[in-house]
């Protein structure tokens, strides 16, 4: 079967602005993003990670290191505030190779960023 470059989303909220809480929720989705989906390190192709102004934004690109991934180009940006917007959430979207149609793809979305996506399950 021949892989494709495929794009995959997840979100998770950090119970507080410091960097273990970030570090451990960011782990935390990036281990259920790999188990949900099957994908090792070297089948991702990038990584975009964005996170609320009320977070530091330096922690989920550290925790994508600290998990192994170590050859894949990391970005992390700080998002726009948004008035009534999720607070401490930190999002990814990934490009990695796969054999899976995207209709098998399945995004995540953990902690209090589950009410992001009602229509996905948690």
């Amino acid at each position: 079967m021949t892989k494709v470059l495929r794009g995959l989303r997840g979100a998770t909220t950090a119970a507080a602005n410091t960097s273990e809480a970030i570090l451990q929720a960011t782990e935390e989705l990036l281990r259920a993003l790999q188990t949900a989906n099957g994908f090792a390190p070297e089948d991702v192709e990038s990584a975009i990670f964005t996170s609320t102004p009320d977070l530091t934004g330096e922690y989920p690109a550290r925790a994508a290191r600290r998990l192994g991934w170590v050859d894949v180009p990391l970005l992390g940006a700080t998002e726009v505030a948004v008035p009534g917007g999720l607070p401490r959430c930190i999002r990814v979207l990934l490009h990695f190779y796969t054999a899976k149609p995207p209709r098998q793809l399945k995004h995540t979305y953990l902690r209090e960023a589950a009410a992001l996506r009602p229509d996905r399950p948690s």
